[in-house]
């Protein structure tokens, strides 16, 4: 008969190591590529958003806007309700993800024939006039009834633009006076940004 032999200890030990070194290598990279899809996915839902607040102002015949709350990082689609005068949410407030927060960081340029200077949308207005008072720490991308981009006041506008970041790159959601609605990245670089038009 020949004698049945197992593991030893040691052989157990090293194989358990060897996994260890493994999954740490590989938790890291998974955490990034994660981290990175919820960044992308965010992008995504910013500039669906101002999609379905530009139909949203054309079905409805009145003002949609995509509200974007800067310091508390939520994002919300408002109609405008005529009958109350006031705007309505329909959809949201909706959280960015943890680590995701509105801002272009250091990138010193807009995307390509989108604005003039990088900058955030301009602020929201109570009410749908000029002469409304300005809600602080917000962006609104505001659509008239017939769908073309327009400021807090109704004047026509086509530099509107929401910026997000997690620190690694920048995403746009633009929309230009034809109006033309487009998602954008570049990686965070001090110097000259390499913004990329996402489809």
């Amino acid at each position: 008969m020949q004698k049945e032999q197992g593991f030893s200890l040691i052989d157990t030990l090293m194989v358990v190591a060897l996994m260890g070194i493994i999954a740490g290598i590989a938790v890291p990279v998974t955490g990034g590529a994660f981290a990175g899809q919820k960044f992308r996915n965010d992008a995504q839902a910013v500039t669906n958003l101002v999609a379905l607040a530009k139909m949203r102002a054309s079905a409805n015949v009145t003002r949609a806007r995509v509200r974007a709350n800067i310091n508390d990082g939520t994002i919300a689609l408002e109609v405008w309700n005529k009958t109350t005068s006031a705007w309505v949410v329909e959809d949201g407030p909706t959280p960015l993800s943890p680590g995701v927060t509105f801002s272009f960081g250091s990138v010193p340029t807009p995307p390509p024939n989108t604005q003039v200077s990088i900058t955030f949308s301009p602020g929201c207005k109570v009410g749908v006039t000029a002469a409304s008072a300005t809600i602080g720490n917000t962006a609104c991308v505001v659509f008239n009834s017939r769908g073309l981009p327009v400021d807090g006041g109704g004047a026509t506008f086509g530099g509107h633009a929401i910026y997000l970041t997690d620190g690694v790159s920048v995403a746009a959601a633009t929309v230009t006076a034809t109006p033309r609605i487009r998602r954008w990245s570049t990686p965070v670089r001090a110097s000259t940004p390499a913004w990329r038009e996402q489809q």
